[in-house]
C-alpha cells in the first residue's frame, strides 16, 4: 500500500508527500503499545509499565516507542519518581498526529466526521443526500463534503495526517470487497464497487461496512457490554451484533439483516419483496405516529435476538428512536422482559438508547479505520 497524506483529499489528485500510512506500517507489537498509550491516564505511562503489561522486553519497548516518537505519534509527558534509580520518563499518545474520516451515507442524508487518534470528533459536516439519484451522484456529493471537511481554513496548509476513510451505509453489502448488494428500495446499487470508487477519488485507504456494524463497533470499543445488539431504526431497520466482545458480521457480511425478519405472514408488503417484515411494520407505524406499535414490533424482533443469542443488552438508535426515545425504551423493554421471564431467565436484559446520538454511525465509521491501528478488530 502506498504512503499517502491529506494532499490528495484536498486537491483530488494522486496521493503524495511524506505522510505515513499507519494501516500498512503498524505491526502487532507496535499496535499493542499504541493502544496502551491511547488508554493511559492523563499523566502518561512509562516504558517499564508498557513492558509489564504487554510482556514485551524493555529493549523491544524502547525500540518501538523511539519509532513512535520519531513518527510524531508519541511524546514525553513528564517524569515520575522511581522507588530506585533515576525517574521514569512518561509517554503519551499525540491525538492530533493522525485523523480518520467517518461517513454515514443514509438514504436521504450524509454525515461526515473527522476524528483524531482517540476517536474524538474535531470537525463535522452534514448534507442532504438522495440514494435514488444513483451511486455516481452520491459519491460526487460525498467526496465534495469530505474535501470541504478536511480542507484547512483559507484552503491552504496541511490538514493533518489522514489515515483513511470509513464508510457506513445500509446493507446488504460485502465488507471484504467493499461492494454493495441490493439496498432495499434501490436495486440499481446492486454490485456497485463503493470502496473502489471512493479510493480512486480520494487517494486514501477506504473501509466499507453496514451502518449498524459501524455503530456497534464504536459502542463495543467504548466497553458497553461483552455481548449486545444495536438496533437502528431510521430510514430502514438493521442490527449490529457484538458477541463475546467482537463484532460479528457473518461469513458474507450478512449478519444483522434484522429488519427483514417476517413476524406477520399476512402483513404489509416490504421493499425487499416479503410481507410482514419488522422493518415494514415499524416504518408504517412511525409514519402514522403510532410509536407504541412501532416499539412493540421492534420489541418482538429484539426479544427474538435475546432468545437466540443470549445477549447481555439491547441498544437502540436511529432518528425514529431519538425522536421518541422514552417510548421506544419502554415499549421494547416490556416485550424483551416478558420474553426473558417466560423463558425462565432470572437476569435482566437492559434496553437503553445508544450513546453517540445522531452521529454515532459516523463516529463508528471512523473507528473502522482507527481500531486496527490500535490492534482492535475493525
Amino acid at each position: 500500500m502506498n504512503r499517502t497524506d491529506g494532499a490528495s483529499v484536498v486537491g483530488g489528485g494522486r496521493a503524495s508527500g511524506a505522510g505515513v500510512n499507519l494501516l500498512a506500517l503498524r505491526g502487532h507489537n507496535a499496535a499493542l503499545v499504541l493502544d496502551l498509550l491511547r488508554t493511559a491516564d492523563a499523566d502518561g505511562i512509562s516504558r517499564l509499565e508498557i513492558a509489564e503489561r504487554t510482556g514485551l522486553t524493555p529493549q523491544a519497548v524502547s525500540k518501538i516507542t523511539a519509532r513512535l516518537r520519531t513518527e510524531g505519534l508519541a511524546a514525553e509527558a513528564g517524569r515520575r519518581a522511581s522507588t530506585g534509580g533515576k525517574p521514569r520518563t512518561l509517554l503519551r499518545l499525540v491525538p492530533e498526529a493522525g485523523h480518520a474520516v467517518g461517513l454515514h451515507l443514509d438514504r436521504d442524508e450524509l454525515t461526515v466526521v473527522l476524528a483524531d487518534l482517540t476517536g474524538r470528533v474535531v470537525a463535522e459536516r452534514r448534507a442532504p443526500l438522495d440514494f435514488g439519484a444513483g451511486a455516481d451522484a452520491v459519491v460526487d456529493v460525498a467526496v465534495d463534503v469530505v474535501r470541504e471537511l478536511v480542507r484547512p481554513p483559507g484552503g491552504s496548509g496541511d490538514p493533518g495526517r489522514l489515515l483513511g476513510v470509513g464508510i457506513a451505509l445500509p446493507g446488504p453489502l460485502d465488507h471484504t470487497d467493499g461492494v454493495l448488494h441490493r439496498v432495499t428500495g434501490f436495486p440499481a446499487w446492486d454490485g456497485f464497487p463503493l470502496r473502489e470508487a471512493f479510493a480512486a477519488r480520494l487517494g486514501l485507504p477506504v473501509v466499507v461496512d453496514k451502518d449498524t456494524n459501524a455503530a456497534a463497533l464504536g459502542l463495543a470499543l467504548g466497553g458497553v457490554a461483552e455481548s449486545f445488539a444495536y438496533l437502528h431504526l431510521g430510514t430502514g431497520l438493521g442490527a449490529g451484533l457484538v458477541l463475546s466482545g467482537g463484532l460479528y458480521r457473518g461469513a458474507r457480511t450478512g449478519a444483522g439483516e434484522f429488519g427483514h425478519q417476517v413476524i406477520q405472514l399476512d402483513g404489509p408488503r416490504c421493499g425487499c419483496g416479503d410481507r410482514g417484515c419488522i422493518e415494514a411494520l415499524c416504518l408504517a407505524a412511525v409514519a402514522r405516529g403510532d410509536t407504541a406499535e412501532a416499539a412493540r414490533a421492534l420489541g418482538v424482533g429484539a426479544a427474538n435476538l435475546v432468545s437466540l443469542l443470549d445477549i447481555d443488552r439491547v441498544l437502540l438508535g436511529g432518528r425514529a428512536v431519538f425522536a421518541a426515545a422514552e417510548s421506544f425504551v419502554r415499549g421494547v423493554g416490556e416485550v424483551v422482559t416478558e420474553r426473558v421471564r417466560r423463558g425462565g431467565g432470572d437476569t435482566e436484559v437492559p434496553v437503553v438508547v445508544a450513546s453517540g446520538g445522531d452521529r454515532g454511525v459516523a463516529e463508528g465509521a471512523a473507528q473502522l479505520v482507527l481500531a486496527p491501528v490500535f490492534g482492535r478488530a475493525g
